[in-house]
C-alpha cells in the first residue's frame, strides 16, 4: 500500500489543480479568441441548435454544410489581394522568357512598378496578367509555382509569410464546426488551383472542398505521361452571383452557414438564407486599423456596402473585428477578454 502524501504536498497538488481548472475549462470552450458578445453567442447558439437531436432545429450531419469566402474572411486581403501579388511576382520571375513584356502593357507596368499605368489597364489588364501567370502550363506545374511563392514571399507590412496572415478566430470557427460534424468549404473569387496549394495545410480544408474561379482545362497524354493543361479561357468567375451557382454545381446541397466579408459574398449569403430551417449568415467587418485594417463602403478592395446594409436589416451576424476578436493572427498575443 502506498503511503499517504504529507499534508503540505497534498496542499500543493490541490492548489496546482485549483489553478489549472480555469485554464482547462477555458481550453475546452469553443472560439477562445472571440470576446463574449453577440457574434460569438450567435455562432455557438446556432451550432448547438442544429446539432441537438431533441430540438426542432436539428440538422442531420450530412446536411451541415458551411461555406466561407477566403480573401478578407479567412485571411487578410490588404494592401492588395495576395494572389494578385503572386501574379505580379510571377511576371517578374518569368520576364526573361518574354522580352516583349518590356514594351507591352500591362506587363511593362508590372515590371516597372508603375501603379498608375497598371490601374489604367483595368480589369482587361489584370485578366491578361492572370492568363500569363496561371495558364499555359500543367496543373502540377502551377501548383509547384504557387507553393514555391507561398514558401518564400512575405507580407509587405508584417514581414510574415502570407500563410500566417490568417485569422485565428476563423481557424477556431472552422475547427469548432468540424468537431460538430459540419463539412467546411471555401467558396472564393480566388483561383481554385492557387487556394488548393495551401488550404488543406493552413485551414484543414481538403482540395475537393475548395471552390473558386477556374480556367478551362484539357487532358493531355504524351509519351506515356498524363497531365491536365490549364488554358487561358476563363471557365467560371466565382464571385458575386457566381458563388451560389458553383455551390449548387459542386456541392449540390444548400449551405446552412455562410460567412463572407464583402459585397462579392452577398449572393452566397442570400442563397443560404433563402431556404427553410435555421440558418446562419455572417460577415467579417474590418474595423481594426491598429491590428489589421479598417475599411468597408469606400474600399476598392473588399468593399462592404450593400451586404452590410442587408445584414443589418435581416439580422445576420456581423463580426466587428476590433470588438469581437481578442486576437487577429495566430502570431498575435491575445488581448484581455471583453464582455459585450
Amino acid at each position: 500500500m502506498n503511503a499517504p502524501l504529507p499534508h503540505r504536498q497534498r496542499f500543493g497538488l490541490g492548489l496546482l489543480f485549483g489553478l489549472m481548472l480555469p485554464l482547462l475549462a477555458h481550453a475546452s470552450e469553443p472560439l477562445p479568441s472571440w470576446n463574449d458578445g453577440p457574434a460569438k453567442r450567435s455562432v455557438i447558439e446556432f451550432v448547438q441548435a442544429v446539432t441537438d437531436r431533441s430540438g426542432k432545429d436539428f440538422v442531420k450531419p450530412a446536411e451541415r454544410i458551411a461555406v466561407f469566402d477566403n480573401d478578407g474572411t479567412l485571411w487578410s486581403e490588404q494592401p492588395v489581394y495576395f494572389e494578385l501579388l503572386f501574379a505580379f511576382d510571377e511576371v517578374k520571375r518569368t520576364a526573361a522568357q518574354h522580352p516583349e513584356w518590356k514594351t507591352t502593357q500591362p506587363f511593362k507596368a508590372v515590371l516597372e512598378n508603375d501603379h498608375k499605368a497598371l490601374a489604367a489597364s483595368g480589369m482587361d489588364g489584370l485578366l491578361k496578367i492572370f492568363a500569363a501567370t496561371h495558364t499555359g502550363m500543367t496543373t502540377a506545374a502551377f501548383d509547384d509555382n504557387a507553393r514555391t511563392w507561398l514558401s518564400q514571399a512575405r507580407h509587405p507590412k508584417t514581414g510574415k509569410p502570407y500563410t500566417e496572415m490568417i485569422f485565428q478566430p476563423m481557424l477556431e470557427m472552422l475547427d469548432y464546426l468540424r468537431s460538430q460534424d459540419f463539412k467546411t468549404y471555401i467558396v472564393s473569387g480566388g483561383e481554385t488551383g492557387f487556394m488548393r496549394a495551401f488550404a488543406e495545410q493552413v485551414y484543414g480544408v481538403p482540395p475537393e472542398q475548395v471552390i473558386g474561379t477556374t480556367f478551362v482545362t484539357a487532358f493531355e497524354y504524351k509519351d506515356g505521361q498524363a497531365s491536365i493543361l490549364r488554358t487561358p479561357k476563363l471557365a467560371h468567375n466565382d464571385d458575386g452571383p457566381g458563388k451560389p451557382v458553383s455551390i449548387e454545381a459542386v456541392i449540390g446541397r444548400r449551405p446552412i452557414l455562410a460567412f463572407g466579408n464583402s459585397d462579392g459574398d452577398l449572393q452566397m449569403l442570400q442563397w443560404t438564407a433563402a431556404a427553410p430551417g435555421k440558418r446562419l449568415m455572417g460577415l467579417v467587418h474590418h474595423t481594426d486599423a491598429k491590428r489589421e485594417w479598417a475599411y468597408d463602403r469606400q474600399s476598392d478592395i473588399g468593399r462592404l456596402d450593400k451586404a452590410l446594409d442587408e445584414a443589418k436589416s435581416r439580422g445576420w451576424t456581423v463580426v466587428d473585428m476590433a470588438a469581437d476578436w481578442r486576437r487577429i493572427y495566430p502570431f498575435d498575443p491575445p488581448v484581455p477578454e471583453q464582455t459585450q
